[in-house]
């Protein structure tokens, strides 16, 4: 698959770095990592044994495909300076929110290879869910190949560039919607009496089963509640409240907010 490189090495960076290597995907001599706060690469340097470089432009030149992951703020002041050094048959790979490709294109050309994709961070544990869409110049086996580097850490979707919004309010800001689902929950059973280091871990792992039921056995998720739903349980009980309080609209409108903001920060 020849080198890869990684323009930033912060949370997410590292995520794809281990699994990049967890899946022999790359050896560790074709992976090359820069970014411009030293101590970063210091310990990317000792857990991973990649290689590290101190200056952007030779990550560039040592790369044939190039992630650049760096926040949204930071891609405008990034892509001019490289812009220059990048070839045209390398793939450029963008994980910033809300950048479109034809904004990527503008710095480096419309001939230029580009794929914008959405990780999450659940990629730190190896379940992380990307999607990714390409344009015009990427062929059929480069799409396959980025698709393989994003399934080492969890699973990705190639998806119309028109759904990346939504992907973001979906999969890329729903991990903290559902860290909030599990804190109340906790917050519930501690209310009741239970302590605070097993609420957690008990609510927790029940929306870990519970994902992978639904995963697992691609039921739809009201099957699967009605099956734990008995007639006047302990559950359907819960249920109504859930309902009485509005938790789908208000699950609803968090996707939707996100998703609004992300196409804002595409404009």
């Amino acid at each position: 698959m020849g080198t890869i490189g990684f323009y930033g090495g912060g949370n997410m960076g590292q995520a794809m770095l281990l699994g990049l290597l967890q899946a022999k995907l790359y050896d560790k001599a074709d992976i090359f990592v820069y970014d411009a706060y030293a101590p970063t690469l210091e310990k990317i340097n000792k857990d991973f044994g990649v290689r590290t470089l101190q200056a952007a432009d030779t990550l560039i030149k040592k790369s044939d495909s190039i992630i650049f992951a760096v926040k949204p703020d930071v891609l405008p002041k990034v892509l001019p300076q490289v812009a220059k050094v990048i070839k045209k048959e390398q793939l450029v790979i963008c994980i910033a929110a809300g950048v479109t490709i034809e904004t990527i294109a503008d710095y480096l050309g419309e001939d230029q290879k580009i794929l914008r994709v959405m990780p999450n961070t659940p990629a730190l544990v190896g379940e992380g869910m990307s999607a990714v869409c390409a344009n015009q110049n990427v062929t059929e086996e480069e799409l396959a190949q980025t698709l393989a580097i994003f399934s080492s850490f969890g699973k990705a979707v190639a998806v119309p560039e028109k759904m990346m919004d939504v992907v973001t309010g979906l999969s890329g800001s729903g991990p903290a919607f559902v860290y909030l689902f599990i804190e109340a929950l906790a917050d519930g059973a501690v209310f009741e009496g239970m302590p605070r280091e097993a609420a957690y871990e008990f609510a927790a792992q029940t929306v870990l089963g519970a994902a992978k039921m639904v995963v697992a056995t691609k039921e739809h998720p009201a099957a699967l509640k009605d099956r734990v739903t008995s007639p006047g349980g302990t559950t359907i009980a819960g249920v109504k409240v859930l309902e009485t309080e509005g938790l789908r609209a208000a699950a609803m409108k968090a996707v939707s907010a996100a998703t609004k903001k992300s196409r804002e920060l595409g404009k």
